[in-house]
């Protein structure tokens, strides 16, 4: 059922704090947490009903997380900015929306000149 990229996308999106084990568990209505490890090192194939609920909390698609390498994505077809504040669109208002994003472009621009001069 999962093509080639799904456990290196959900190592991808642990390893980047896109989402938590926890979060996963929850969604899943799991309480193991070796089956997200079981999951992310490709030992044990998720359901497609649990793959369904993460793509969905996500903002992503089921074919992003299975067919496509989440790393390598161009933030134009998937901005993960934009999914973090469609999460919290419901206390956000727009100037609080520009701001944080401002916020946060800015400190991306200053933590990648940051890796390139070490």
């Amino acid at each position: 059922m999962n093509g080639d990229f799904f456990p290196q996308n959900l190592k991808y999106l642990l390893d980047n704090d896109i989402i938590t084990v926890k979060t996963i568990l929850n969604l899943t209505n799991n309480n193991s947490p070796s089956l997200v490890t079981m999951w992310k090192n490709g030992e044990r194939q998720i359901t497609t009903k649990d793959l369904l609920k993460i793509a969905n909390h996500l903002g992503y698609t089921v074919d992003d997380l299975i067919n496509k390498d989440l790393s390598k994505i161009n933030d134009n077809e998937i901005n993960k900015t934009q999914i973090l504040f469609d999460k919290s669109k419901d206390i956000l208002s727009d100037d609080d929306r520009a701001t944080l994003e401002f916020i946060m472009k800015k400190t991306i621009d200053n933590y990648e000149k940051n890796k390139k001069n070490e």
